[in-house]
């Protein structure tokens, strides 16, 4: 099935879906966007590789306030690699309890799946200085 601006579209929303069941800790409803065994690439935190839906809610259920309040996704760009993958770059930025916030991107690698386009891969890269030419 070829890629469409449906796609792309359904992509966006998953994306922006992230943060909103973050947020509101609804992990039962990570299905909705992550795949069974999604690899979630913290390495530039030293927190390694978190792998399968349950980590992910495991791990955020460990933060507990130490989370953001909440998650803001913004300049998605989707690339599609084939008929049923595609790559996807976003920018994050996160609000925190102490009214701090945190920028980092997102590189995301999805699959099409039986149930709509869900992310198998993502590698979370965060933003600590600003550019310097």
């Amino acid at each position: 099935m070829p890629f469409t601006t449906a796609d792309r579209l359904a992509i966006h929303e998953l994306l922006a879906l992230h943060g909103h069941l973050s947020d509101s800790g609804e992990f039962d409803r990570f299905g909705e966007v992550f795949t069974d065994d999604i690899v979630y690439d913290m390495t530039a935190y030293d927190a390694g590789h978190l792998t399968g839906r349950d980590a992910l809610r495991d791990a955020a259920l460990q933060l507990g306030d130490a989370n953001p309040l909440a998650h803001h996704v913004t300049n998605i760009t989707v690339t599609p690699t084939t008929d049923d993958t595609a790559a996807a770059r976003s920018k994050g930025l996160a609000v925190n309890l102490d009214g701090t916030t945190a920028s980092v991107t997102y590189e995301d690698t999805l699959l099409r799946t039986p149930t709509g386009w869900r992310i198998a891969h993502r590698r979370i890269l965060p933003r600590r200085k600003p550019l310097t030419p």
